[in-house]
């Protein structure tokens, strides 16, 4: 196999330096397998033999639960933050054009018409921290 100080490649990838050779068997009753994949799926691990390792040696396993009721509520919070963003955007245009475009006195009266809109707009982004406070109380345990 070898020409002097050359061996012949046979091919298939590299040997590990310490393979996993020892196997064990367990078996389990309906209830201890419900419970274990129900254990194995909050996981989020993909290989059941990479969790029952993780398990035994007493590895960190991540245990992830999704809350439908949380996560809608972030995204609705996520949607309307957005637009709360797009609404101040429009705010500074609306207020350069009312400056531009009208006399002194009117854009005087449209400016209190929009300061007015302003102040309900923070009242109501008020009102939303609140509930999002109260959210994470009630909900998150924080």
């Amino acid at each position: 196999m070898t020409t002097g100080n050359r061996r012949k490649h046979k091919g298939g990838r590299k040997a590990k330096k310490d393979p996993c050779k020892h196997r064990y068997a367990i078996s389990l009753n309906d209830a201890d397998n419900a419970r274990f994949l129900s254990l194995f799926e909050a996981s989020g691990m993909d290989v059941k033999a990479h969790f029952i390792t993780a398990t035994l040696f007493e590895k960190p396993v991540k245990v992830v639960k999704i809350d439908k009721g949380t996560m809608d509520y972030y995204m609705r919070l996520t949607s309307f933050y957005s637009q709360f963003r797009a609404i101040g955007v429009n705010y500074n245009q609306v207020t350069k054009v009312i400056k531009n475009t009208f006399t002194e006195k009117k854009a005087l009266a449209f400016l209190y018409k929009l300061e007015k809109a302003t102040l309900e707009l923070v009242e109501t982004n008020r009102q939303i921290m609140e509930l999002t406070e109260e959210f994470k109380q009630k909900y998150l345990g924080e």
